[in-house]
């Protein structure tokens, strides 16, 4: 078997348009590892697919109206953003009670991606939350 490894292309970008519908997390999961396997980064794959699952997850639970998550690749770097109606941008400095069944999303987007933040797009237009993921960065977390 052929050991080498395949460069990714250099630029590439989805949108991926979700109505709110608690369908839509696990669309846009399957979504992600589908474009990530076939673009050769299957290695990003379950960490893309865990953060993308938190940040529309957030999106169906906090904000009215429809979201969008956009997959961007350049200069060897991953970023998912997600847009939504929401005005309020997301805060990780919450503590969950232990037995809570949420409160917990952003501080996995945290601690797994190499970078992370979140913008108003403006009155009334929503926010965005994007994370970024390093291709070739080391111990990615999950992974040996």
């Amino acid at each position: 078997m052929d050991e080498r490894r395949l460069e990714p292309p250099s630029e590439w970008r989805y949108i991926l348009r979700v109505p709110h519908d608690p369908l839509a997390p696990a669309i846009a999961r399957d979504t992600v590892r589908s474009v990530l396997t076939r673009h050769a980064l299957p290695e990003l794959a379950d960490t893309a697919v865990l953060l993308t699952s938190e940040l529309l997850t957030n999106a169906w639970c906090h904000a009215p109206g429809p979201a969008s998550l956009s997959l961007k690749w350049a200069d060897k770097r991953l970023r998912a953003s997600v847009w939504d109606l929401g005005f309020l941008p997301p805060d990780p400095t919450g503590c969950p009670e232990p037995y809570a069944e949420g409160g917990r999303g952003l501080a996995l987007v945290e601690l797994c991606a190499d970078a992370w933040g979140s913008f108003v797009v403006g009155p009334a237009q929503g926010k965005v939350v994007w994370f970024e993921l390093l291709w070739g960065a080391p111990d990615r977390v999950g992974h040996s």
